[in-house]
Formats: structure tokens, sequence, C-alpha cells
């Protein structure tokens, strides 16, 4: 089977260089920013300089690209989507239910098929092969490209129809968002208080209240070290405002993750947007010295 993987970053790489190690795949990969193909290439790869060569290539199209407009101008561009027909495309970045099932019409419309299966986990676990898989499909599509998606994670979940699997990423993003800004927030009051960290650590860990995640940033907010992301700032923020954009429909008051997506923005303000999300430690202790609230 020979696969096109559209967008190989921070994920896209580790993901693809999963399909390149698998048997009975042939990869073709594309990349708006070139350089980034190089592990590719060198693992033996097909590489091409325009996404409808690697559309026309493929029995199978794989998306990991930064949002929706990358989408659209990557795969349905004039010329590429001339090449749609008869191709399956998946789709496995984080973008919102409604751009996901607009995305479908115009796959459709151009003669192929379309499911999502968006992921969550960081690179050591793209790397794995370990990541949660949530498919948007139908029935029969999520058993047919099974397969293929186990390559990614051993379970891949068919959750229902497209824009389900979106909705669910979002969702669980919006939880980072606000899971790893309580913590900071609260780590940065028990410092202000003289609390020794490791003892509200340890009854953190004992508590309901504990989230693994919380042990996973806590050695960045301490030291201020974000370099070297799983997952950049300026992705959170994004991911955060496409949870509010969809969510404005739902009659759902909003305002929490609103106060997060400030600090979120203010974090990118202060040029932490390629560096780790946990960089919002830093906004929440300098940025509330500078306002004095």
């Amino acid at each position: 089977m020979k696969v096109a993987f559209l967008g190989t970053g921070l994920m896209g790489l580790p993901m693809a260089q999963r399909l390149l190690a698998a048997e009975d795949i042939q990869l073709v990969a594309y990349n708006r920013t070139p350089e980034k193909l190089a592990p590719l290439q060198a693992a033996g790869a097909e590489i091409v300089t325009h996404p409808r060569h690697a559309i026309r290539a493929a029995e199978c199209v794989i998306l990991m690209l930064t949002n929706a407009s990358a989408i659209y101008n990557v795969l349905l561009s004039d010329t590429a989507w001339q090449t749609l027909e008869g191709s399956t495309i998946i789709q496995m970045g984080t973008i919102t239910p409604t751009e996901s099932q607009e995305i479908r019409d115009a796959v459709v419309a151009g003669g192929g098929e379309y499911l999502e299966a968006p992921v969550l986990g960081s690179i050591s676990e793209a790397k794995a092969g370990k990541l949660s898989v949530m498919v948007g499909a139908e029935p029969e599509q999520y058993q047919r490209h099974l397969k293929l998606l186990q390559n990614f994670g051993t379970e891949p979940l068919l959750i229902g129809p497209v824009g389900s699997a979106a909705a669910l990423k979002l969702a669980l993003n919006q939880l980072i968002a606000s899971l790893t800004s309580s913590f900071a927030l609260s780590l940065a009051f028990v410092q202000r208080q003289g609390v020794d960290v490791d003892v509200f650590m340890q009854i953190l860990r004992d508590s309901p209240l504990y989230a693994p995640t919380f042990d996973k940033k806590l050695q960045r907010m301490l030291d201020g070290n974000y370099a070297d992301p799983n997952f950049p700032t300026k992705h959170l923020l994004k991911d955060t405002e496409l949870f509010i954009s969809e969510a404005k429909s739902q009659s759902l008051d909003l305002s929490s993750i609103k106060g997060v997506r400030q600090i979120l923005q203010t974090a990118v303000k202060m040029s932490f947007a390629d560096d780790d999300y946990s960089s919002l430690f830093s906004v929440i202790k300098e940025w509330g010295e500078a306002i004095g609230d």
C-alpha cells in the first residue's frame, strides 16, 4: 500500500516514520517546509515538491497539518483538488467539527472519501505507536482503515460520524489548557506562601485531584525551561481558540477557558510561542506582578 503523508512537523514526522518502518507500506511525503523532510528522505521515503504529486501517487493520503487553512491550501487548491478522485483522505490534525465536515464535503465533491482520526499524545508516544486515535467515520470506513491507523495507536476508537472525533479532540485539548493553567496557579500560590513544593506534590499525588500531566510539567515550571516542546504554546492557543469558536453555539459558559486563552495569548506575546505550553506558568507569575492583580 502506498500512503502519502502531508505535514511532517513535530508530531507528523514521528508518525510518518512509523509508516516508513511498516513492512507493507510505501511512503511518499510532502511538507510546506521542505527541510523537515530530510530525515524521511534519508530513511527511504519518496519526497515530492507539490501535494498533487503525493495525492496522485498514493491510495491513501494522511493529513497532519497545522489548521484548516493549511488543509485548504495543500489539499483543496485547484490543482490538488482535481487529483482527489478515488483517493482516501484521513485528516489527523486538530480542527473544529464544522471545519472537518466542510472539508469532507469538498473531498467527496472531488470524488474522494474522507474520514477524521485526530490523535492525543506526545512525541514520545507518536514514536512508540501509542497515541490515542479517535476516528470519525462510517463503520465500514473504520474497519477498512483500522490496520493502517494501528500504526499510530494499538486501539483506534470509532467515536461516530465525521465531526464527532474532532469535537472530542477539542474537548480533550481544552482540558490540557485548563488543567495546566490551574496547576500552574496553585504551584505559584504555594511558592508565594512559603509552602514546600515537595509537600504540595506529595499531598496532590495522593489525592483524587492528581493528574499525571502535573508531574510532566512540574520541573519545566520550576526551572523555567520550556525548550524542546512536545506541544508549543502557539498550538495550544490555536486549539483553545478553536474550542471557543465551536462552543459558542452550545449555550455553555466559556468564562473559564476565555481566561486561559488570555494567559496563552500573553505567553505568545512574551516570546513563548514556540516553547512548551508549560510556559504559561511564567505568565501567571510575572504577568500577574506586572499588572498588580
